[in-house]
């Protein structure tokens, strides 16, 4: 029950067995939700544990949110972090300053990195880890902001090895509903985070903790206390108090249903009758104020917690004081006084607390908001103010909050729908698509203003597209792009381009129609080429691909030092298999890339693609890493899922086919196959590639034609492509070799010209597979038809910028000429693929090639030079890093991983390794030739 920490705790064993398990350093638990309604023992039972641990030796960080303050940017992690503030103060420099300026008290020249915040959080957290257990408790947290929250969340779900716990209590109506501030789910704690959920005491228990109360009831008032309860602890306590007292103002009903919030709300505002004027009004104001550092904030507008004013509400188990605080015994007490006071008593409160807190506008504009009998345009501008604060702080939920009730306070229509776009645009950064549609739909209900309404759309579209419901979200997106194409053809051009990107997640024919539709009616201007390109390429990168990459030419120029404009030149390089040039531009936009802690960018995953694609594994993780943190931060599962399926084919590639397996099926458990094609054929992709790893042909092969529809079309129109030759030879190995054929042309058909050299070198590759199949199973002489195809896959010398499937097409080609004797001309192609094999980390691809190498006489020494396979694919990513010179400070803020984490890899990695200093990790991955 929600009781003080010297109250005893009557049947909760079981929870608190529960609790202190997770709070165990040997635990794997590192958040644990306890959910209840209100006056089961939340409060109690984390009380408890407190101090249980406390006298343990555990460092305890603790914090309660606030209604009040569940619209203040970073309110809830100032407080839980105030006791560490000179260990913060330690932090590496740019976490130091990304979380000075969260609290408000940087230099003010932009928002915080909020990912770094993030990483400062986990990086604190782990210090603080070293030398003792840490726990950290918050209680109601369903009223903290949603911005600590957030940052929570980030560092929880990276504490991997840290001896850290979060414990979260909650009222169980705010788990499912929508964000903190507005009565909503906990970002970042959903579905995988571990919940204990209290349920209401038994009757045993019940009527022992009646037995504990300072009076006891007997007969009929007894029983009906204890069926009015129904098991709930404060209800309990609470009736039986009322009863015991002989309180008339609150007798027990005669009938009726089972005691909620609102009945216990009456019970606490009933004992206010029997209190003096100037108590109840002391603590109409403690209420206002909802009691967070009340006394002290609120100077001149309180009573003193000495002060005498307290003592009968303390006797009316209303308040309890401690030192110079003075806090309700529970949230229901608050509540009860609140709202038993008349309207404009309250109005009242507010307006005398907005007058205390002048020094702390942001508060004090809330104050005056709840003062107002109507619209007010001066309060309206405060609020205004407010959110602008916020947002520099980069609390987009807070200064969407703010904008929202500035709204309703605007007098002007006009400007309320102003106020809603804004707060719109706001509330994008949260993820919360909902919210944001309910915002556009607010400023559509006050205005016509085209200009406006356009704006609304565009943040609607913006947020749209990073979800996993295509088949809602692109008619939502065309219709209004459709609607604004002569009135605001920008407006519907930038909307379009957010309808393309669904188009590509969604890989739906009628998507791309509809888009090509809508663009023929948009008038052409020269200042929307960069929009136009963008919706060519993204809706159909195959037709007119020619033109396309003129065009890029010509565009490149002007991406120069504007990382928005690179990144959709790479995203676009990429679709059209301009891979070199996309990683350049991706090298550029993501280092001078300055987070706002915002979205991932729609087709954020190409980043990570084109790395994969170029041979550089390690980078292509990293941008996982960043694009899981920051969609799992909003709450975006589609975009978790686009980095899961590239993190799965590295996985695969690197030979942790159970590890690539997992990632695969994180990704398809979080979006609908059907709905999302694109994620669908990627993690097919890769847990084809798995099966290969493990040898699984057959297996193998059901995963690749997957990628393709029953009469061989692709599944997706630019995903499925890159699998063709990869396809070919599992075909080859498991005798489908004239299905996979079948398919192969099929594509040639599709693509014609229009196909990329990449493509036509896949597509000879798998040709060449096929025609050396068919060969022998005719059992005639080999005709020259496969090694044309192989000699065409090859010939290209830019294939090499691709070097894992150049490698690929290099063991065919060779594997083809050994096995006709033509040992002189394989080797130098198995020399050349098994160096890049061996550079890439591809062990099991490695390994075939050693093996074909070794038939062919070239002595190839056989597992020291791969002395990192044995170890995880995130341990060689971290080794390799440190090989590199980076500490593990550094490496943790490229990979979002605690420097303890990264310390932790080192430390197991070394034995295997056979090296004991971090001096000799250089010598050893240079002679590996690791480090994709």
């Amino acid at each position: 029950m929600d009781q003080h920490a010297d109250d005893v705790l009557v049947g909760r064993d079981e929870e608190l067995a529960r609790l202190l398990r997770a709070v165990d350093p040997a635990s794997a638990d590192r958040a644990l939700l306890l959910v209840g309604e209100a006056g089961l023992g939340k409060s109690a039972l984390l009380d408890r544990v407190a101090r249980r641990v406390a006298a343990d030796g555990a460092r305890v960080l603790r914090a309660e949110g606030s209604e009040s303050e569940a619209r203040l940017a970073f309110a809830a992690l100032h407080r839980l972090l105030r006791p560490v503030s000179a260990e913060a103060d330690a932090l590496p420099e740019r976490q130091r300053a990304a979380l000075r300026e969260a609290f408000g008290a940087g230099t003010g020249e932009g928002p915080p990195d909020l990912m770094l915040v993030g990483l400062a959080v986990l990086t604190l957290l782990s210090a603080l880890g070293e030398r003792n257990p840490v726990v950290v408790i918050l209680d109601d947290a369903h009223w903290c902001d949603r911005a600590s929250l957030d940052a929570l969340a980030f560092a929880t779900a990276r504490l991997t090895s840290e001896p850290v716990t979060l414990l979260l209590g909650t009222a169980d109506d705010h788990v499912t509903s929508s964000a903190p501030g507005r009565g909503g789910h906990l970002p970042g704690f959903g579905r995988r985070t571990p919940t204990l959920t209290l349920a209401p005491l038994d009757a045993t228990a019940a009527g022992r903790l009646l037995e504990l109360q300072p009076v006891v009831p007997t007969g009929r008032t007894r029983a009906r206390i204890l069926d009015e309860a129904d098991g709930n602890p404060l209800a309990l306590t609470e009736l039986t108090r009322a009863a015991t007292a002989g309180d008339t103002t609150a007798p027990l009903p005669p009938a009726g249903p089972l005691p909620s919030g609102d009945r216990l709300e009456r019970v606490f505002a009933a004992r206010l009758h029997a209190l003096p004027a100037a108590t109840g009004r002391a603590l109409l104001l403690l209420a206002a104020m909802d009691g967070v550092d009340a006394v002290s904030a609120a100077t001149g507008a309180l009573p003193d917690a000495e002060d005498d004013i307290w003592l009968p509400a303390e006797q009316a188990g209303l308040v309890r004081r401690a030192g110079r605080q003075v806090r309700f015994r529970h949230p229901m007490a608050r509540s009860g006084v609140y709202h038993a006071a008349p309207s404009d008593a309250r109005r009242a409160a507010h307006r005398t607390l907005a007058d205390a807190l002048r020094p702390e506008p942001d508060r004090r504009s809330w104050h005056l908001a709840a003062a107002c009998t109507g619209p007010d345009a001066a309060v309206s501008v405060e609020l205004e103010l407010t959110a602008d604060r916020a947002r520099r702080r980069g609390g987009h939920a807070a200064a969407a909050v703010a904008l929202e009730c500035a709204a309703h306070l605007a007098p002007d229509r006009e400007d309320g729908a102003r106020l809603l776009v804004e707060a719109a645009a706001s509330a994008v950064l949260t993820g919360d698509l909902p919210w944001v549609e309910e915002l556009a739909a607010g400023a559509r209900a006050r205005t016509d203003d085209a200009a406006l309404l356009s704006v609304a759309a565009l943040s609607v579209g913006r947020l749209a597209v990073l979800t996993a419901r295509h088949s809602v979200v692109f008619p939502r997106l065309a219709d209004s792009a459709a609607e604004l194409t002569d009135a605001q053809p920008e407006a519907a051009l930038d909307l379009l381009s957010s309808a393309a990107v669904v188009r590509f997640y969604s890989g739906e024919e009628a998507h791309r129609v509809r888009v090509r539709q809508i663009q023929r009616r948009l008038p052409l201007r020269d200042a929307d080429i960069w929009p136009l390109v963008w919706v060519r390429t993204v809706t159909d990168p195959f037709e007119g691909r020619t033109e396309l990459v003129d065009v890029l030419d010509e565009l490149e120029p002007e991406a120069h030092g504007q990382p928005q404009r690179l990144a959709a030149f790479g995203i676009m390089s990429w679709l059209l298999d301009e891979t070199p040039r996309a990683v350049r531009a991706f090298d550029q936009a993501v280092d001078r890339w300055v987070a706002q802690g915002s979205l991932p960018e729609g087709l954020g995953g190409a980043i990570a693609w084109a790395y994969v694609e170029r041979g550089r594994w390690d980078r292509a993780r990293e941008a996982c890493a960043r694009l899981t943190a920051v969609g799992s931060a909003a709450g975006l599962d589609h975009a978790v899922a686009c980095a899961a399926v590239v993190d799965a084919a590295v996985l695969a590639f690197q030979g942790d086919a159970t590890a690539a397996r997992a990632r695969a099926g994180d990704a398809l458990d979080l979006v609908d196959p059907l709905e999302s094609r694109s994620v669908a054929v990627y993690a097919r992709r890769a847990l084809g590639a798995a099966a290969v790893a493990d040898g699984a042909y057959e297996a193998a092969y059901d995963q690749l034609r997957a990628v393709f529809t029953q009469d061989g079309a692709p599944v997706h129109y630019h995903a499925s492509y890159p699998a063709l030759a990869d396809l070919a030879a599992v075909a080859v190995r498991s005798g489908r070799g004239e299905e996979a054929g079948a398919i192969v042309e099929r594509a040639a058909r599709t693509l014609g010209e229009n196909a990329s050299p990449r493509l036509r070198a896949l597509m000879s590759r798998a040709r060449g597979l096929l025609a050396a199949t068919e060969a022998t199973a005719e059992a005639s002489e080999p005709t020259e038809d496969a090694e044309s195809h192989f000699r065409a896959a090859l010939a290209d010398p830019d294939g090499a910028y691709w070097p894992f499937e150049h490698a690929q097409t290099q063991l065919d080609f060779a594997e083809w000429l050994r096995r006709r004797r033509r040992i002189a001309e394989a080797r130098p192609l198995l020399t050349e693929a098994l160096e890049t094999f061996r550079r890439l980390g591809a062990g099991p691809w490695s390994e075939r090639a050693r093996t074909e190498a070794r038939a062919a006489g070239i002595g190839v020494p056989h597992a020291e030079p791969d002395a990192l396979a044995q170890l995880s694919p995130q341990q060689r990513q971290i080794v390799g890093l440190a090989a590199r010179g980076l500490t593990n400070r550094a490496i943790g803020e490229r990979l979002f991983l605690s420097p303890r984490t990264v310390g932790s890899h080192l430390y197991r990695s070394f034995p295997k390794l056979g090296i004991t200093a971090r001096a000799q990790l250089r010598d050893l991955v240079e002679g590996t030739g690791e480090g994709g």
